[in-house]
C-alpha cells in the first residue's frame, strides 16, 4: 500500500517507459533518462492502464476516434474501451495523493498528455488535438501535480522545469504532512522567493501579498498559495528573469568582495545573459562566495539548489 513518505519522492510513470513489455506490439518505450538517471533519486510507481483493464500484450492497437461530440478509444478490431479506461483512471487517481509527479508516454491514446492523434469517424485523416483517456482523468483530478511526457523531457529546458516542479511539490507535500501553520508557511515562501521571481515576477509579488496577513483563514490562503506557486513554476524561467535574480543575489556580496571579485561575478552573469555561459556558471560562483561569506537567508534559497546537482540540469540552459 503506497502512502506519502517525506523521505521519498514517488513518481507515477507509464510502465512501458521503465522497459516493461506492456505495449500493444509486445514491446516497450524504455526511457534512458528515467531508468538510468532519475531512478536513482525517486521511487517510480509504474502504471499501464491498458493492461490494468484486462487487455493483453501484444493486443490490437487503440485509436482515439471522433464520433459526433465524443472522442472514443477504439481498438483496431472495433472494441470501445473508452469507459473501462476512464473508469480505471477515476478509480486509481483518487488514490494517488502520495505522488509528487507523473511521467506519461507521449502519443498514447490512454497516457498521452497532449497532441494525441484523434482520427475522423470516416477513417480518413486525423488531428493532433487529443489527450489520452487515462491522462485526462489524472490531470483533471490532480491539477497541481507536475506532469510531463517522455518525449518532451528530451528538451533541456522542459526537463529542468519538470524536475524543479517535482521537487517543489514534494517539498510542499512534506509541509502539509508536517502540518501547515502561519510560521511554517512564511518560512516556506521565504525559501522560494528567488525561485518564484525567476519564473514569474507577478506571482512573486502576488503570493507575497497573499501571505502578508495570516491572522485569518491560513488554510484557505495556503491552498491559494500552492495553486499560485505551481502555476508560476510551470512557466519556464527566462534568461532575463534568471539574470535579474542573479543580480539580486550579487548585491548581497558587494561589501565582502574586492573589486576583482565583483568584476568577475558581474562579468560571469553578463556572459550568461548573452548566452555564452550556462546558468550553472554564475550559480557556481555565487555558491563559492556563499561558502566563503555565509549568509543564512541565501543559504536557504531553493533557487540555488532546486534539484540534485547529479542530474546536471543546469549545465545546458
Amino acid at each position: 500500500m503506497y502512502k506519502f513518505d517525506a523521505g521519498k519522492i514517488q513518481v507515477g510513470i507509464s510502465g512501458c517507459l521503465l522497459g516493461q513489455k506492456v505495449r500493444f506490439d509486445g514491446g516497450h518505450k524504455r526511457s534512458d533518462f528515467c531508468t538510468e538517471e532519475l531512478a536513482r533519486l525517486v521511487d517510480f510507481v509504474p502504471v499501464c492502464p491498458e493492461m490494468a483493464i484486462g487487455l493483453s500484450s501484444p493486443r490490437p492497437s487503440i485509436r482515439l476516434v471522433q464520433r459526433d461530440a465524443d472522442v472514443l478509444a477504439i481498438t483496431a478490431n472495433g472494441q470501445d474501451v473508452t469507459a473501462p479506461l476512464r473508469d480505471y483512471g477515476r478509480q486509481l487517481v483518487g488514490r494517488l495523493g502520495y505522488l509528487s509527479g507523473y511521467i506519461l508516454c507521449a502519443k498514447s491514446p490512454s497516457c498521452g498528455m497532449e497532441r494525441v492523434r484523434v482520427y475522423h469517424a470516416s477513417g480518413e485523416g486525423c488531428e493532433k488535438s487529443g489527450v489520452g483517456v487515462y491522462a485526462a482523468e489524472l490531470m483533471r483530478s490532480h491539477p497541481l501535480l507536475p506532469v510531463e511526457e517522455d518525449g518532451r523531457l528530451n528538451d533541456p529546458l522542459i526537463r529542468e522545469n519538470f524536475i524543479t516542479r517535482l521537487y517543489a511539490y514534494h517539498d510542499w507535500q512534506s509541509l502539509v504532512h508536517q502540518g501547515i501553520t502561519p510560521a511554517r508557511l512564511i518560512d516556506f515562501h521565504s525559501r522560494y522567493k528567488y525561485l518564484l521571481l525567476a519564473h514569474h515576477r507577478s506571482s512573486y509579488l502576488r503570493l507575497g501579498q497573499l501571505l502578508s496577513d495570516l491572522s485569518a483563514e491560513p488554510e484557505h490562503k495556503a491552498r491559494h498559495y500552492i495553486e499560485g506557486l505551481m502555476a508560476a513554476l510551470a512557466r519556464q524561467a527566462s534568461r532575463s528573469n534568471h539574470t535579474n535574480v542573479l543580480q539580486h543575489l550579487q548585491g548581497y556580496f558587494k561589501q565582502q568582495l574586492n573589486s576583482r571579485q565583483r568584476q568577475e561575478l558581474a562579468h560571469t552573469i553578463h556572459q550568461y545573459q548573452d548566452g555564452l555561459l550556462p546558468l550553472l556558471a554564475p550559480i557556481t560562483l555565487l555558491r563559492h562566495y556563499l561558502a566563503e561569506y555565509p549568509n543564512e537567508y541565501l543559504q536557504r534559497q531553493v533557487y540555488l539548489n532546486p534539484h540534485p546537482e547529479t542530474l546536471r540540469l543546469r549545465y545546458g540552459i
